[in-house]
């Protein structure tokens, strides 16, 4: 077997595929490569083979050695819990809660959220930070009402989904995820004696849960449905204001908005940490030619798949009325995100008001001066500077 190449994680622009990257797809779908800390991996970049091995029994989540966990793969250890151990139970109790109805129904507060950090910065003079202005904010109120956690709460959890999900100090990262466990623990006992219309009391009333699940799920969906919120509202953003041709025609036509959001999200690279999903195989097998065996590491690189040429002709363009059907951003199969919807929804508020609103936004510094959070697993942009 010839010797691992380095896995690029390299950033050459927070809009484009980092370079290395970019080279080992044309090579090929399947790759030989050693992480940065050390580990030797398969790295999935063909758009094919990832959408094929996301569903795949023969892969799984778990580490069969728990104490090589790095502190990203042991968070999300942690806040999967039961859901990785029954993922078929869990999922089907999660889904009722993002229903199109129940979406409906939340969509008119994550409009007047929205309207109203609009207007806060309307009222500022540009330069304004879009990030700190309007993606910071409007996902942790939205998760709050969606969930039923009290408004006044918002900061602290804010503040410990940041730190569980910081790469770079172990510590503060285990006591954000301790911090945000515990205060979850309290408000499914608070749910239990008094609920009330959202879907935490709902779940709580699901017949033949257990406190501990609740509260997995609880922390799950907290940490999931804001963090990444976050990122993906910044990236999409900054897709369309670097292709203004892109931004004027949804100026021009609002009503092409939903397949931006579909675009932005296939080609945003929110995660400066673009090795991939991790799975491990349960068992060996051959795919594109390449024998997997078992218990060998597997990086499944959803960025590359879906800059895919062979799935996505100009792939690395944005265009906002292509068919984006075949993207993987939300995953795929069994493992598609339950979150999808919730995502999208406030996506397409955000980007209706801003081109409604904001018609001559742009961006107020160059795009090369902008860069990726490096210390948290999520990632997202550090700031993003916009004036009009």
């Amino acid at each position: 077997m010839s010797t691992p190449v380095q896995l690029p994680f390299e950033q050459a622009n927070v809009v484009q595929l980092a370079p290395g990257l970019r080279d080992l797809q044309s090579q090929g779908a399947v790759h030989r490569v050693r992480t940065p800390d050390g580990k030797d991996a398969w790295l999935v970049t063909g758009h094919a083979e990832v959408r094929q091995l996301l569903d795949d029994k023969r892969l799984s989540r778990n580490n069969p050695d728990p104490a090589a966990q790095d502190s990203g793969s042991a968070l999300l250890a942690s806040l999967l819990g039961s859901f990785a151990t029954d993922h078929a139970r869990m999922r089907a109790l999660l889904e009722p809660h993002f229903s199109p109805e129940r979406m409906a129904e939340l969509r008119p507060y994550v409009e007047k959220q929205t309207a109203e950090l609009l207007d806060e910065l309307a009222a500022r003079r540009p330069p304004v930070d879009l990030r700190e202005a309007v993606a910071l904010s409007l996902p942790i109120q939205v998760m709050c009402e969606w969930l039923g956690v009290p408004q006044e709460d918002k900061d602290r959890f804010g503040g410990w989904t940041q730190d569980a999900a910081n790469l770079g100090d172990p510590v503060r990262s285990k006591q954000g995820l301790g911090g945000l466990f515990g205060y979850c623990k309290q408000l499914v006992a608070d749910k239990r004696q008094h609920p009330g219309d959202d879907a935490i009391s709902r779940i709580c009333a699901t017949e033949g849960i257990t406190d501990d699940e609740v509260l997995g799920l609880t922390a799950l969906l907290l940490f999931g449905g804001y963090e990444t919120t976050v990122a993906r509202i910044g990236t999409s953003v900054l897709l369309l204001l670097s292709n203004e041709e892109q931004w004027q025609a949804l100026v021009a036509e609002p009503s092409l908005i939903p397949g931006a959001v579909e675009e932005t999200l296939r080609r945003s690279m929110p995660n400066p940490h673009n090795g991939g999903m991790p799975r491990y195989a349960v068992t060996d097998f051959e795919i594109d030619g390449v024998t997997i065996h078992t218990g060998d590491f597997v990086l499944l690189n959803i960025i590359a798949a879906n800059h895919d040429e062979a799935a996505f002709a100009g792939a690395g363009q944005v265009d906002v009325t292509r068919d984006t059907a075949a993207s993987l951003v939300f995953g795929h199969g069994a493992h598609h995100c339950v979150g999808a919807a919730l995502a999208r929804m406030q996506l397409q508020v955000v980007l209706t008001q801003l081109v409604t609103r904001f018609p001559t936004l742009r961006l107020a510094v160059g795009v090369e001066e902008l860069t990726l959070r490096q210390d948290t697993l999520i990632g997202g942009l550090v700031r993003l500077p916009v004036t009009w």
